[in-house]
């Protein structure tokens, strides 16, 4: 039987063939990347006032068209680009302890917020009280993310019976992390794992089932 010769003239640089793209990362996907990279980048270095969609767009060698396609503003790219980059270190852990899954992911915000990367969420934070587009992206991609993960972990210690049925998980949730956002934004001090402890123990303890029986009774 024959065997069939490939065509070099017909090979293309990248894994193409006459002119056609074969299965693999899509290149938006890679331009996708370096826009959040760029961005980050260039975020550290002349701060979000003075940051513009051009030159994200340059840093990263695409179009402004190809900025636009993915996010709408300035300030829903800089909060994409921010969570996706500490996605990883804010998740919730599952350690069969409501208690410790919560005081851990707080302890890492905390690590968070005292580092240089601080600096990115009380810019996010401050310029938002004047640019409703910038809140509201903080609002919608940073904290209502981790707050859903929030809900499934405080879930989960109703269920193991850490929680009560009944626990308003919301007000469980702005206990816990408006100390912490209090701490950093007004006091800038003793933001620290000890004070994520107290707070986790004094919230987590005052919800537990009981808890609101023994306070009345007493």
């Amino acid at each position: 039987m024959p065997v069939k010769v490939l065509d070099q003239k017909n090979e293309r640089p990248g894994g193409s063939k006459n002119g056609k793209r074969l299965p693999g990362r899509p290149r938006s996907e890679t331009a996708r990347r370096a826009i959040l990279r760029s961005t980050l980048r260039l975020l550290r270095t002349v701060g979000f006032a003075e940051l513009s969609i051009e030159a994200i767009a340059a840093d990263a060698n695409v179009g402004k068209a190809t900025v636009y396609r993915w996010w709408p503003n300035k300030g829903a790219l800089v909060v994409d680009a921010f969570s996706s980059s500490v996605r990883k270190q804010l998740l919730f852990p599952d350690t069969g302890s409501v208690y410790s899954d919560v005081s851990l992911q707080m302890i890492h915000l905390v690590h968070l917020m005292v580092s240089p990367r601080g600096r990115i969420v009380a810019a996010l934070i401050g310029g938002g009280q004047t640019d409703p587009e910038l809140i509201d992206a903080f609002r919608e991609r940073f904290v209502r993310p981790r707050r859903k993960e929030a809900y499934q972990t405080l879930r989960k210690g109703i269920e193991r019976g850490e929680l009560p049925a009944d626990a308003d998980l919301d007000i469980i949730l702005d206990s816990l992390y408006g100390a912490i956002y209090m701490r950093f934004l007004i006091w800038k001090d003793g933001l620290n794992e000890a004070f994520i402890q107290d707070v986790c123990r004094m919230v987590l303890d005052g919800a537990r089932p009981g808890a609101r029986t023994e306070v009345r009774a007493s």
